[in-house]
């Protein structure tokens, strides 16, 4: 073993000991590893941030910005919604819920898809009485099988391809991930459908932002456009949509004013109504039923750039010049640039249109305006503006990132321009469409992976260029000298998935694939199921809830602990391993 080799080692162990050591963050460890390698003089320093440039990044990026816009558009919720109805049982729920999840994330960002559906799985978990940890962890399960179907499913795939292109000359494609991913998927399906029963039942969530304002409903009024779909249906069925979430308190139709409607009245385009609600609740009624709100001033266009145009929840003061006065009466938006979106009250219905409601010291407000001086205008009003959530009434559902994302993926499918480019022109189209705010866009990219990733290719590079790749290779061609050449595959299969939990599963394929490339060259194999097995493996962590995410993501929520991880994770690992080898051996043959 030469000094290089020596130094490239102890930097990547040391690496591997920071990242299961978990008191530094995964970007900083990933930096110091980069800084480590630059002082031993195993990275050269001009190719020491040539990471950054790497393609990988690009796509890893614009993944995140299409995924973001798709899950915003509303699409997905309605169709996922429409079936919600008749989902009783858990069993039921969870196939439901894991299909889904799976199937999207083959599309979209397997984090991004999970985050989608949780909301709906809440709602369902509400209405049935199903515990939540029932479905959030075969939920985030779902979302890494469903991520190994396509090339953009999940970042391990991307890197993978990428580093077959600079191994062989050429990437993998879109759908060539897809035999061995869809199987591996129903597979998974199949046990989560009935694994869930491994879970503790007794496991409560940390509450929810939203769940910690405590507020009473908002009231908000809204108009039905003549092209809206709520024309034409009865009081009843638009909240039905709402599944008790939601109650048209006043319907407005001319000069008539009717107050608590029947159920079996019809609406009318051009009606007005007063709706009381969750926000969530509200916010997918007038984006499903194209619904018009009716802010409280007349004037409804704000003066600045869209990307700065928000809404901030806000608390009103008894020093507040708003109390006693109505948004109609103090002129909200000609005098102070903001629209009054809805209205939240305590212990009182408010039965009336906004612009006539008299605001009272308590009173929560939902203002829409120029986020960059929301702040200042709240202070010239005495309110206290609430902690940030995720608050989105008066967004309309498109099918415009559907329809773009496809046209990617085609674009890729065909060969007709690299994914790189193919990702990247959709994301700037949907920023231009407006699909995404640039503010959302930059908080929905996950600037720690990126940088990591940036920051750990030259390291992993730096393991092939010093021969590390080629020594660790012989160490395990030795072990593997007396295993079946299924084994072999096994062995990098395995590998794969014990890493990955302490590793991160981006940082994981980095590191995995070149070995896995110069393993099997000396076991005179094709590189190509190898590469394979490390992206399936790196993919696959459901032992902890640190090495994905998804895994991360359901945690607090579903209330489980660190140990509850493998109770079903394990035997999920266990069929991933064994499904996984011969799927991989039948559609990628270990002969060149």
């Amino acid at each position: 073993m030469t000094v290089e080799q020596t130094l490239s080692f102890a930097i990547i162990i040391g690496m591997m000991g920071l990242f299961a050591w978990g008191k530094l963050r995964y970007d900083l460890v990933a930096l110091l590893a980069l800084l480590a390698a630059l002082a031993a003089g195993i990275v050269p320093a001009d190719k020491a941030f040539d990471g950054f440039s790497n393609d990988i990044v690009i796509i890893v990026g614009s993944a995140l910005v299409v995924s973001a816009a798709v899950a915003r558009s509303g699409v997905i919720e309605r169709v996922v919604r429409q079936l919600g109805s008749r989902l009783v049982t858990v069993n039921q729920q969870v196939f439901a819920l894991v299909t889904a999840v799976t199937v999207l994330s083959a599309f979209v960002k397997n984090i991004g898809a999970l985050a989608m559906l949780m909301p709906i799985a809440f709602q369902l978990a509400r209405r049935t009485g199903t515990s939540p940890s029932s479905l959030l962890m075969p939920m985030s399960f779902g979302a890494l099988l469903g991520g190994t179907m396509t090339l953009v499913g999940t970042s391990p795939n991307v890197i993978v391809s990428r580093m077959r292109e600079e191994i062989l000359g050429q990437p993998f494609g879109m759908f060539d991930f897809t035999p061995v991913g869809a199987g591996l998927a129903l597979a998974g399906v199949a046990f989560l459908v009935f694994g869930w029963r491994l879970l503790p039942r007794d496991r409560k969530g940390t509450a929810s932002m939203d769940s910690a304002f405590n507020l009473e409903a908002y009231t908000t009024e809204v108009e039905i456009p003549e092209d809206s779909l709520a024309a034409g249906i009865t009081v009843k069925a638009l909240e039905d949509l709402g599944e008790g979430e939601f109650e048209v308190i006043t319907l407005l139709r001319g000069k008539e004013r009717r107050f608590g409607p029947a159920g079996n009245v019809v609406l009318k385009a051009r009606d007005t109504l007063i709706l009381k609600g969750e926000p969530a609740a509200l916010e997918r009624v007038v984006a499903l039923e194209k619904l018009q709100l009716t802010r409280g001033d007349k004037a409804q266009q704000v003066d600045a750039p869209h990307d700065e145009i928000g809404v901030m929840e806000a608390v009103i003061t008894p020093e507040s010049d708003l109390v006693g006065s109505s948004a109609g009466q103090i002129k909200l938006f000609s005098r102070h640039g903001v629209n009054l979106l809805a209205v939240s009250r305590r212990g009182r219905r408010i039965a009336h249109r906004l612009r006539s409601v008299k605001f009272r010291p308590g009173d929560v407000i939902v203002l829409q305006g120029d986020l960059t001086t929301m702040p200042e205008t709240l202070g010239e009003l005495h309110c206290l503006p609430l902690a940030e959530r995720d608050l989105r009434i008066g967004r309309k559902e498109s099918y415009l990132p559907i329809a773009v994302l496809a046209a990617a993926m085609a674009l890729v499918a065909f060969h007709l321009v690299p994914v790189t480019v193919a990702f990247f022109g959709a994301a700037v189209l949907l920023l231009l469409a407006r699909s995404l705010s640039l503010r959302e866009a930059y908080d929905v990219i996950d600037w720690p992976i990126l940088v990591m990733l940036g920051a750990l290719i030259p390291v992993s590079e730096s393991l092939r260029t010093t021969g590390g790749t080629d020594l660790i290779a012989g160490w395990l061609s030795m072990a593997a000298a007396h295993l079946p050449a299924a084994g072999a595959l096994a062995l990098i299969l395995a590998a794969a998935m014990a890493v990955t939990p302490f590793l991160n599963n981006a940082a994981t394929v980095l590191v995995m694939a070149p070995i896995a490339a110069s393993f099997a060259a000396k076991l005179s194999h094709n590189p190509d199921p190898f590469l394979m097995a490390v992206a399936i493996g790196a993919a696959c962590d459901f032992l902890t809830p640190i090495g994905h995410q998804c895994n991360t993501l359901v945690m607090g929520p579903g209330g489980y602990r660190f140990g509850d991880y493998w109770r079903l994770g394990l035997p999920l690992s266990l069929i991933v391993l064994v499904a996984g080898v011969p799927l991989i051996m039948a559609f990628w043959p270990l002969g060149h």
